[in-house]
């Protein structure tokens, strides 16, 4: 069977990323690289973990996590389309079954906010993990004076964490925001789609999402 290890080993995969992050740079965009990938593909493998998930199971959600935007590589729009097709591809030609495959192109496919939704157990997961990375070491952008509201939100933010309550079926965001850098309402500016959308992925897990930000609980 396939593994996070071998995909994470193939060369065509590594230079996809590779290729994704430079246009990203040169868009001027927050860093989606190998940092942003293995944190999603490990809290996503985490959340079906602790809700006592198969290990095939988790296994192709970490999978999921770490080729989620690939896509980058061909252009910003439709991103997510993109990459569930390149990744489709490059996982058939590494010889996994086409069930699992399929599985993969569906979460990665509807993991943006934009155009996606939760529509199976393993793209909550993806959902509810990349909405979750916001943190200042994604910024890019070496010069504070030339930050745009998603530089100086993410920058502001100092740290962040996802935890799930197993026995509660309670996951919660938890941030600590800088509001010298700036207030607590820029997030929401910025993040409200993606808040929408990790609850109604949590709801799909039939946990609940809560959010916290500087001790407040929001949501």
């Amino acid at each position: 069977m396939i593994t996070l290890k071998d995909v994470c080993q193939n060369e065509e995969v590594n230079a996809l990323i590779k290729g994704a992050q430079k246009q990203l740079d040169a868009l001027g965009y927050t860093e989606h690289g190998h940092r942003h990938i293995s944190i999603v593909s490990k809290r996503a493998g985490d959340i079906l973990q602790k809700l006592g998930y198969p290990e095939r199971t988790i296994e192709l959600a970490r999978i999921a996590g770490y080729l989620h935007d690939i896509g980058n590589c061909v252009n910003r729009v439709d991103h997510a389309q993109s990459g569930a097709i390149l990744a489709y591809e490059i996982l058939k030609n590494m010889g996994m079954p086409v069930e699992e495959r399929t599985e993969i192109m569906m979460a990665i496919g509807n993991h943006d906010e934009g155009t996606g939704t939760a529509i199976s157990d393993i793209s909550a997961s993806i959902i509810l993990a990349d909405k979750s990375d916001a943190h200042r070491d994604r910024v890019r952008n070496p010069n504070l004076g030339t930050f745009d509201i998603h530089d100086r939100v993410n920058y502001a933010v100092t740290k962040s964490s996802l935890t799930l309550d197993a026995e509660k079926r309670i996951i919660t965001l938890d941030l600590k925001i800088d509001t010298e850098i700036c207030p607590v309402l820029d997030y929401f500016e910025i993040f409200m789609d993606r808040t929408m959308m990790s609850k109604y992925a949590a709801k799909y897990l039939k946990i609940w999402f809560s959010l916290v930000i500087n001790d407040t609980k929001l949501l």
